[in-house]
C-alpha cells in the first residue's frame, strides 16, 4: 500500500488534456514499441480524441500532477451497467511504491458501493496486468494487441442469512 497519505484525486478539466496526452506517450512507449504499435503522434491524438474530463480524475501527490485515471459508465452485455476504467497512467517518478494500488483500490471501492462491475483493456505483455489481476480482475478475451479484463461485483455474506449478496447491496 502507498505508505504516504499525500496523494489525492481531483476532477479532471479540459485544461488537463495535453499534460495527460504527454504522460500517456511516456508511459505507454515501451509496450507500444514492443508490440510494433508506437506512433509519436497517434499515441497522443488517441487520448485527445477520446478525452472526457467529466469522467477523468487527476492523481496529485503533494498537490502536483502525478497521473490520471478515467472511469466512464458503459452499457454492459445483456443491458447490464458497469464502469470502464481507462487512461490510468502514473508518472514514472511515482511508480513502484504502491500509489497505483492505492488509487485503484479507491476507485474499486466506489464501484463496489455502486454494485457495478469494472472492465478495462490492458496491452498484451504490460506489467500493469499484474496489478489488475491482484485486485480481482479476470481475463475475458484478447486480440494481438489488447487484453480485456473484468472485475465483477464482489459477493459478501449477507447478515444473518449466510446468503451472498453484491457488495454495496442492501
Amino acid at each position: 500500500m502507498y505508505r504516504e497519505t499525500n496523494w489525492s484525486l481531483r476532477p479532471g478539466t479540459a485544461d488537463d488534456v495535453e499534460v495527460i496526452a504527454e504522460l500517456r506517450a511516456v508511459v505507454m512507449r515501451d509496450d507500444l514499441v514492443r508490440l510494433g504499435r508506437y506512433d509519436e503522434h497517434r499515441v497522443r491524438q488517441r487520448l485527445r480524441d477520446g478525452f472526457s474530463p467529466e469522467h477523468t480524475s487527476v492523481v496529485e501527490v503533494d498537490g502536483g500532477f502525478a497521473g490520471c485515471v478515467t472511469m466512464r459508465p458503459y452499457e454492459g452485455v445483456e443491458g447490464g451497467e458497469g464502469l470502464y476504467l481507462e487512461h490510468f497512467y502514473l508518472d514514472p517518478g511515482v511508480q513502484g511504491r504502491g500509489l497505483g494500488t492505492a488509487v485503484l483500490r479507491e476507485l474499486l471501492a466506489r464501484a463496489d458501493e455502486a454494485a457495478v462491475p469494472v472492465r478495462l483493456v490492458v496491452l498484451r505483455g504490460s506489467a500493469a496486468r499484474r496489478l489488475y489481476e491482484r485486485e480481482g480482475f479476470t481475463y475475458v478475451s484478447e486480440d494481438p494487441v489488447d487484453v480485456l479484463l473484468v472485475r465483477e461485483v464482489p459477493a459478501v455474506a449477507a447478515p444473518l442469512t449466510g446468503r451472498l449478496r453484491p457488495a454495496g447491496g442492501r
